[in-house]
């Protein structure tokens, strides 16, 4: 029984860092990659292609309400330097974006948010 319990503990945990761990990281494939889908992103990013990005991520995750077509060359300039290795550089642009990361949750989201007002 304890085994068992122990093996449910960690395959959720699996999974909970999995499912956080491809936000920012262009080598890690998300929830909804598919073959098809990530030929028409990166086609998208290409081409500093706004309307069709945001059709394939139909309102799915943070990010869509962050960018915008204001902002989405930004973007798109930091997922090449992420794709090309320079992640401090892609970081930095994503945190002037409003798209910080820290411990794979975004800023002001998750419990910490809740600390300051707990006291």
């Amino acid at each position: 029984m304890i085994v068992g319990s122990l093996a449910l503990v960690l395959m959720a945990l699996g999974v909970a860092g999995s499912a956080q761990a491809y936000r920012g990281d262009p080598t890690i494939k998300g929830p909804n990659y598919s073959a098809e889908r990530h030929e028409a992103m990166e086609k998208a990013f290409e081409n500093n292609d706004y309307t069709t990005w945001t059709n394939l991520m139909q309102g799915r995750g943070r990010v869509t309400t962050v960018i915008n077509k204001d902002n989405f060359a930004k973007f798109a300039q930091a997922h090449e330097l992420a794709e090309q290795g320079n992640v401090v550089e892609a970081q930095k642009i994503r945190q002037e974006l409003g798209l910080q990361l820290n411990n794979g949750n975004s800023k002001g989201m998750g419990m910490g948010m809740w600390r300051s007002q707990s006291r």
